[in-house]
């Protein structure tokens, strides 16, 4: 069968794998959907291809600048950064020394070394990181709201905050998630650790014909599948740990 597009046929591919149908795997099917979130959750914190980054587009209402904070959706896991707010000394505008530059310099600038403007415009930057200031952020995932420590009185009603953000994979939206081998694996491993604690109720029960279930050993073998799972996403799969807030 082909590779799974949609959340039925991802159970029905782990279960498959398991066994079923040649073997009866004994977990319910709220059990099944519960391992496969567990190992969504765990896709969208730490395999590089779980989240991606966006740039969220937030246009400022008067209940924003009322609240200082503006609502964040519930699937962006992390908040890195916001664009500059307000005027500043590197701003895009008519009076800012790239544009003036530009204007008067840009038509002879192979005569010329940029090493100067170079380090002209990282003191340019220098000056306004000391003398504006950049605008601290505060985002924590599980209340959806992004505080931005600033003077709300030098934003307007009807301007935008532009937030860059990591917003986790909706697999309905992207179907190839439920392709990726290592989630396939994973999320296998969660539902062949419940069936085995499911089973363990029943150790040492034998059954006619002398079979006796073994869930203690269905138990191990999952848990040693999980760690090396988990194992191999740290090692091969994990970004390099950065500044991310949320």
């Amino acid at each position: 069968m082909a590779q799974p597009t949609t959340r039925a046929e991802f159970k029905e591919w782990c279960l498959r794998k398991l066994g079923k149908p040649v073997i009866e795997i004994n977990v319910d099917q709220d059990q099944v959907d519960d391992r496969v979130d567990e190992a969504l959750a765990y896709y969208w914190d730490y395999h590089f291809d779980g989240a991606e980054k966006i740039y969220l587009k937030h246009q400022i209402t008067e209940q924003d600048i009322t609240n200082k904070y503006i609502d964040i959706p519930e699937s962006v896991i992390g908040v890195v950064n916001i664009f500059d707010i307000g005027y500043s000394l590197s701003a895009n505008n008519l009076f800012n020394i790239r544009y003036q530059f530009s204007l008067n310099e840009v038509y002879d600038l192979s005569n010329y070394s940029l090493t100067n403007y170079y380090q002209l415009l990282q003191h340019v930057r220098f000056m306004e990181e000391i003398l504006v200031g950049r605008q601290p952020i505060r985002y924590n995932r599980h209340i959806n709201k992004l505080y931005i420590d600033m003077d709300w009185g030098k934003v307007n009603v009807g301007e935008y905050i532009i937030a860059e953000c990591y917003q986790a994979l909706d697999p309905d939206t992207y179907a190839d998630v439920w392709k990726d081998r290592w989630l396939q694996n994973y999320a296998t491993a969660k539902i062949k650790y419940q069936w085995g604690s499911n089973l363990t109720k029943f150790e040492g029960m034998q059954l006619p014909g002398g079979v006796q279930f073994n869930g203690l050993k269905i138990l191990d073998d999952a848990q040693a599948e999980i760690e090396k799972l988990e194992e191999n996403m740290i090692r091969s799969y994990s970004l390099p740990v950065t500044d991310m807030i949320g």
